[in-house]
């Protein structure tokens, strides 16, 4: 993990485009060979730029999907869904997207993985391969840019998914369990990474997880859902400092108070499921 101070990056959130994320009545419906499934149900979700949400929630309830709707690669059955302001009506360009595996193409560096984004949105090179640079050193993988996948471990594969997802400067950025296949300490540190470089970009981030302790630590709020069809049960407002050192953060009476409340929201949808 990279201990050395990052040149701070301007915010990629544009301003005056009224919510960065906004889910209005939104419901979800699809049909399987054997019956009609509603995934989610009545769902209004609204969030603000430069705004880092979690969302957890029972598996199954639809989480992800939230998160593809979002992206523009589900249409809603009913509802509307607009972001930054724009009503989604197809896959969004400008969104960064993570998820649970980093998918790197192993012939390909670990630069060269971060910069398939610059070739696939034909990217100026000179200044994608800056960018690339500034990201590499921001997450901690300077030394190892030119390492091959199978040559990083799982926490290092994740930060140039990272990297890859943010190089174009999205101004919302979607993150699907990115951190769920890694063993607990990496884990830990890449909360603490991702955390900071929310700091630094000020880029919109609507994380999905089911790991309350990640929810609450990285947070401004938590979105809890209910078991499917899902819809939203309640939002706990996380009343923590900016600045989190991730022990002190897990001492603090205020981050025991949000855990407690969305544990017993989850053991509720749980037995009720």
């Amino acid at each position: 993990m990279s201990t050395a101070a990052s040149t701070p990056i301007t915010p990629t959130t544009p301003t005056g485009t009224g919510h960065a994320v906004e889910l209005t009545d939104v419901a979800v419906r699809f049909r399987t060979k054997k019956r009609d499934v509603t995934a989610l149900h009545e769902v209004t979700l609204k969030v603000e730029p430069g705004e880092f949400v979690a969302i957890v929630g029972p598996s199954g309830c639809g989480k992800s999907t939230l998160l593809k709707l979002a992206s523009g690669l589900l249409k809603p059955s009913t509802g509307g869904v607009r972001v930054l302001g724009a009503e989604v009506t197809g896959p969004r360009r400008d969104i960064g997207y993570v998820f649970q595996r980093a998918a790197l193409l192993e012939w390909r560096s670990a630069r060269k993985n971060i910069l398939l984004q610059a070739e696939m949105r034909r990217m100026e090179p000179e200044a994608a391969r800056r960018r690339a640079d500034e990201l590499i050193e921001m997450t901690g993988l300077a030394g190892f840019e030119d390492a091959y996948p199978h040559e990083l471990s799982g926490g290092m594969q994740q930060r140039v998914a990272l990297c890859r997802a943010l190089l174009h400067r999205p101004p919302v950025l979607l993150m699907d369990e990115p951190f769920g296949a890694l063993d607990a300490l990496t884990r830990e540190q890449m909360n603490v990474e991702l955390r900071r470089i929310w700091q630094e970009t000020g880029t919109t981030i609507l994380l999905v997880t089911h790991s309350i302790a990640e929810a609450v630590y990285l947070a401004d709020r938590v979105v809890m859902m209910t078991a499917r069809p899902g819809t939203i049960a309640g939002v706990v407002d996380v009343d923590l400092p900016v600045e989190r050192e991730y022990a002190a953060t897990m001492a603090e009476p205020e981050f025991a108070r949000a855990t407690r409340v969305i544990r017993d929201h989850l053991g509720s949808a749980s037995a009720a499921d």
